[in-house]
């Protein structure tokens, strides 16, 4: 049960809510063209280049495409994976450099959602369980869990441009 400040607190950020997508949000067809071309890559930390490609490639089906020394850093790898749609999905390890656990912090990662079609969401989702990954499954179409260094991850069944049957994009 609720208490009467949360009810406040909740009916303040809905409102909240309700404010900026009046003054932000643009119907799609008045809205202007990005000036985007797509996602290039995104990195994150990894703290074994060798247990990092065993999930992403062998259980979560991720080919390794490439695993060069990082330019910033000697002796530290910069690694990809294709995720589909000429997107990226890379790496960077530090070694010797003690980078402490994952956290979220302001500006930092809250999870990297990746779509995947219905029967390989299945699939995959069968390859979390038996590789022994703690799962939460939401809306029969999100599974979410962390990867071997803690980021969170989603696996979506929702094409791309979609959440949970509302078109975003």
């Amino acid at each position: 049960m609720t208490t009467a400040a949360e009810d406040k607190r909740s009916q303040d950020f809905a409102e909240q809510r309700d404010r900026i997508r009046a003054e932000h949000l643009k119907p799609a067809e008045t809205r202007r063209a990005s000036s985007a071309r797509g996602l290039h890559h995104t990195a994150l930390v990894s703290s074994d280049v060798e247990q990092t490609v065993r999930f992403y490639q062998d259980i979560l089906e991720f080919p390794l495409t490439e695993l060069i020394e990082n330019r910033d850093y000697p002796g530290s790898s910069h690694f990809f994976f294709d995720i589909g749609n000429g997107n990226l999905l890379a790496f960077f390890d530090f070694p010797g450099l003690d980078v402490g656990p994952y956290q979220e912090v302001l500006g930092g990662l809250h999870h990297v959602a990746i779509s995947v079609e219905p029967t390989r969401w299945e699939a995959l989702r069968t390859k979390l369980i038996d590789a022994g990954v703690e799962l939460i499954e939401h809306s029969d179409v999100s599974l979410y869990f962390r990867d071997p260094d803690g980021a969170r991850l989603e696996l979506i069944a929702d094409p791309l441009g979609e959440m949970y049957g509302h078109h975003v994009l």
